[in-house]
């Protein structure tokens, strides 16, 4: 069978390559110059069913409110005139009670889990190196009351099988040496060790790659237009390069596919949300994190990439919005370096190019 794969992220790629194991004819559109150029280019790098938490919550909607009057708050709302924002905010301060986190976060986690299962099946097939450590997650709390919190919120995911370890200072630097210097400034973690990390941008170029070599036709710098349907039913889809035809499709665009299934009537419930990552070098003089975590009080992820740490912060309602300023970047440098000192070369850091390859 003929598949047309949409979009060349972690998602999209690996779609196509199980879809060639399974003996289809693969082709894969991107607008991009190469994969992994968008979303899947500098995440957080954590894979983590440990930290399943549905985003909307009770506190969720809390903090968006305050965010409409304080610029330092790690979800940020930011009004906007477009129809499909409210709509989706509306959406999403539906989910925001307690009995839907909960469903939602069970719902999560099974996807997580899943998706952890297939990245292990990838990498034990093919071999790929993608500075992929299977250490753990340490999710950090700066206080005893956040820490008795996170406990408390654990119990669900715990109650669905995921092995969880609350911990104090002195075993997270056990955990993670590189903690040793600042321990005192936590109170202590949640440790999950069946998480992992991995720069999902090196997984995503190489498996391109290998499945490339294989017969996967990879057409980038194709702008998809549209698509056309027929009753329930995809006709072709339509590009700045001509059109598609095939057997089946794969919608894989992310936060734009949206914008290309409501012109026949398909309204996803899907909205960007812009988060910001920075990556910085790491020498031999470094300390860097050999766990990856999370900064719960600030709510700033870390991990250790190869030569690189990679830190990430903030989720924005920005729409499409992808400008940034220095000043997006402070407060998770500013976190990152009260954990690590000498984590690594705070003076080099990356936002333009943070793919190793």
């Amino acid at each position: 069978m003929r598949v047309l794969v949409m979009g060349a992220g972690v998602v999209g790629v690996t779609a196509a390559w199980q879809l060639l194991e399974d003996g289809h004819e693969v082709t894969v559109l991107d607008r991009r110059d190469e994969a992994a150029a968008e979303t899947s280019f500098a995440n957080a790098g954590l894979v983590a069913p440990g930290h399943a938490f549905a985003r909307a919550s009770p506190r969720a909607a809390g903090t968006l409110l305050k965010s409409l009057f304080r610029k330092d708050q790690p979800l940020r709302f930011r009004l906007r005139a477009e129809p499909a924002f409210w709509r989706w905010s509306l959406q999403f301060l539906a989910q925001c009670t307690s009995e839907r986190a909960r469903r939602n976060t069970g719902i999560k986690h099974r996807l997580c889990r899943y998706s952890q299962a297939a990245l292990q099946d990838v990498v034990a097939r093919t071999g790929i190196a993608y500075d992929g450590m299977r250490r753990g997650v340490l999710y950090l709390h700066r206080s005893q009351a956040t820490l008795d919190r996170g406990a408390a919120n654990m119990q669900i995911l715990k109650e669905a099988g995921q092995e969880l370890e609350v911990v104090d200072r002195e075993r997270a630097a056990a955990i993670d040496p590189a903690l040793a210097a600042s321990k005192d400034k936590i109170a202590g973690a949640i440790y999950s060790p069946g998480d992992e990390s991995g720069d999902a941008c090196k997984f995503t170029r190489a498996l391109a790659t290998l499945a490339a070599g294989r017969g996967v036709r990879f057409r980038y710098r194709t702008t998809i237009r549209a698509i056309a349907v027929s009753g329930e039913r995809v006709e072709r889809v339509l590009t700045d390069q001509g059109e598609e035809r095939a057997d089946a499709y794969v919608l894989a665009c992310g936060s734009y596919s949206p914008l290309l299934t409501r012109a026949y009537g398909e309204r996803l419930p899907v909205y960007p949300i812009k988060g910001y990552s920075v990556t910085i070098p790491v020498d031999g003089a470094n300390n860097p994190p050999t766990v990856g975590g999370i900064d719960e009080d600030n709510l700033c992820a870390y991990v250790r990439l190869g030569d690189r740490v990679r830190s990430t912060s903030v989720a924005e309602f920005a729409g499409y919005d992808t400008s940034h300023t220095p000043a997006d970047f402070q407060s998770m440098l500013k976190a990152l370096g009260d954990l690590f000192p000498s984590g690594g070369d705070y003076g080099g850091p990356s936002i333009g190019r943070a793919c190793g390859r």
